[in-house]
């Protein structure tokens, strides 16, 4: 196989709301922590062992203002990306590095029951997924739903 690939496929639960940025634009970047977690039995002390990474990440524009909206600290979230290397300065001009989940595409697990009261009653959307082409795919299929009167033969 001569291409490459960068993807990442993560299930875990928020560690904090979301931080937004908004720029002059009108782009937005979205920033929270999410935990994933690995547990397993230590052959031998016979003990439970269990292990939190935290990764970072980053959402953009309208994907952002969604995940504001509908994530709480504490969900339960499917976050699909690529893993990206950014290189900084700190204060004293080190060079510092952060590796962040660049999310192409989410799925909200947490049941719409137990999700923060501030959403409504009509936020089906939360539970969908939240892609252009999925987004796409949905209004394709609204508007084929409602036509009635086709001359398929099936």
């Amino acid at each position: 196989m001569s291409g490459t690939l960068n993807k990442v496929m993560l299930i875990g639960h928020t560690g904090d709301e979301i931080k937004m940025n908004y720029f002059e634009g009108g782009g937005c970047i979205g920033r929270f922590p999410l935990a994933t977690n690995e547990t397993y039995t230590n052959r031998t002390t016979g003990e439970k062992v269990s292990n939190t990474e935290w990764h970072t990440i980053v959402v953009r524009n309208k994907a952002a203002e969604i995940c504001e909206k509908y994530l709480k600290k504490g969900d339960k979230v499917y976050i699909e990306g690529r893993i990206k290397t950014r290189k900084w300065q700190d204060d004293q001009g080190n060079d510092r590095y952060s590796t962040e989940i660049q999310c192409t595409d989410f799925t909200f697990l947490t049941p719409k029951n137990e999700m923060g009261s501030t959403q409504s009653s009509s936020g089906s959307a939360s539970q969908q997924s939240h892609t252009p082409a999925a987004a796409q795919a949905q209004e394709v299929h609204e508007v084929h739903s409602n036509d009635d009167d086709d001359d398929l033969p099936f």
